[in-house]
C-alpha cells in the first residue's frame, strides 16, 4: 500500500490540501425528532471528519486528496466512488484486509442533540495507516496539510501522523483538527496532543477539545494556550457563541454565528474546516476566513447530510450576503 507521488504537474505544490485520517459510512435516519429504535428509514453518506473536510474544500474548487483506509467490502468502495464523485483524489485511500469499513449512526435532535454511535471495532481500517505507507514527498509539498485527533488514538497510525507532521517541518499550512472522541480513546491522550501542536501551524478545536489538549476551556484563555504550545494560529468554536481566532502576531477576530434552522449540527465543524483552509489558501484577512468558514459550516448545519451538503462557494457567498457583507 505504498503512496504514489504526483509527478510531471510542474506545480510545487500539487494538492491545495490533503488530509488524512478518519473515513466511514453515515447512516442517517431521514427523519429528524425520531430515535434509531424507531427509524424505518436511513440515508447512507460519506462520512468520517477528515473525508468531509476535503470534500468541503474540493466544493470551493481546492484540489483535494484523502490518506486514509477502508475495509476490503462494498461499503470501501462505496466511499472511494463517492471521494471520487466528489472530486477528491483516493490513490491514498487503500483497503485493509480482515476489518470491516466503519459505521457511524446518529440521532437527531436539533437544534443541539445528536448523539453518535460508532460502529469501529474490532478496529477502524483508518487507524492501521503505517508511517513507511505514507507518501511523505506529497505530503510535504501540499499547501496545507490537516490531520485530526482521532489518528493519535492508536498504533500505527499515531507513528504515521505523527511522522507526516515532522514531514512537514512546519511548512506551509499544517493543521490539527483537535477531533476529541473520548470513546475512541484507550489512554490519554495529552502527550500525543502535544506532540502534535509542536509541528502544527494551526490549531482548531471546540471548547471541551481545546480543554482536553491545553487544561484551558475559556476561550481567550485556551487561544493563549495553543499559541503557547506552537502553533501559529488558534481557532475556538464556540457553538451558538460564534468562533474565536488569535493569531501569534496580536490578531484576534471573534464572528458571530450565522442564524439557521439547524436539521443536523455533525457535518457544520467539518464544513468549516474546508472553507477555513480555501480562506487561508486565498490569503483572505483573518476576519474574512472565519467569517466564511462560519457561514460554510452554518449551510451544512441547515441540510441532513454531511459531505453532499457541502457549500459551493456561490452558495457561501449568497449567506454572507444576507448577514451583511464578507
Amino acid at each position: 500500500m505504498g503512496g504514489l507521488t504526483v509527478t510531471g504537474t510542474g506545480d510545487p505544490y500539487p494538492f491545495d490540501l490533503i488530509t488524512m485520517g478518519r473515513i466511514g459510512v453515515d447512516l442517517y435516519p431521514l427523519a429528524t425528532g425520531v430515535p434509531l429504535a424507531e427509524a424505518e428509514t436511513f440515508g447512507r453518506f460519506l462520512g468520517g471528519s477528515p473525508a468531509n473536510v476535503a470534500v468541503a474544500a474540493a466544493r470551493l474548487g481546492r484540489r483535494a486528496a484523502l490518506i486514509s483506509r477502508t475495509g476490503a467490502d462494498p461499503f470501501g468502495a462505496y466511499l472511494r466512488t463517492e471521494l471520487r464523485g466528489f472530486g477528491v483524489d483516493d490513490r491514498w485511500v487503500t483497503e485493509v484486509a480482515g476489518l470491516p469499513t466503519p459505521i457511524t449512526f446518529c440521532e437527531m435532535f436539533p437544534p443541539d442533540r445528536f448523539p453518535l454511535y460508532f460502529y469501529r471495532l474490532p478496529k477502524a481500517p483508518d487507524l492501521e495507516i503505517a508511517a513507511d505507507e505514507v507518501d511523505l514527498e506529497a505530503v510535504r509539498a501540499a499547501r496545507v496539510f490537516w490531520m485530526t485527533g482521532t489518528g493519535l488514538s492508536e498504533e500505527p497510525s499515531r507513528s504515521a501522523a505523527l511522522a507526516a507532521l515532522e514531514a512537514r517541518g512546519r511548512s506551509g499550512t499544517t493543521v490539527f483538527d483537535l477531533d476529541w472522541r473520548p470513546m475512541l480513546w484507550r489512554e490519554k491522550p495529552q502527550p500525543y496532543y502535544e506532540r502534535a501542536l509542536a509541528h502544527a501551524t494551526v490549531a482548531v478545536g471546540n471548547q471541551e477539545e481545546c480543554e482536553i489538549a491545553t487544561g484551558e476551556s475559556e476561550p481567550y484563555a485556551a487561544a493563549r494556550a495553543l499559541l503557547a504550545a506552537g502553533v501559529e494560529l488558534a481557532v475556538v468554536k464556540r457553538g451558538p457563541e460564534g468562533v474565536l481566532a488569535v493569531h501569534r502576531d496580536g490578531t484576534s477576530v471573534e464572528a458571530r454565528p450565522v442564524e439557521v434552522e439547524v436539521v443536523n449540527g455533525l457535518g457544520a465543524g467539518d464544513a468549516f474546516g474546508g472553507a477555513l483552509c480555501h480562506g487561508l489558501l486565498a490569503g483572505w484577512e483573518l476576519g474574512r476566513v472565519v467569517r466564511y468558514a462560519n457561514a460554510a459550516g452554518a449551510i451544512v448545519a441547515s441540510r441532513l447530510a454531511c459531505s453532499s451538503a457541502m457549500p459551493f462557494s456561490h452558495e457561501v457567498e449568497e449567506v454572507l450576503g444576507r448577514a451583511g457583507g464578507v
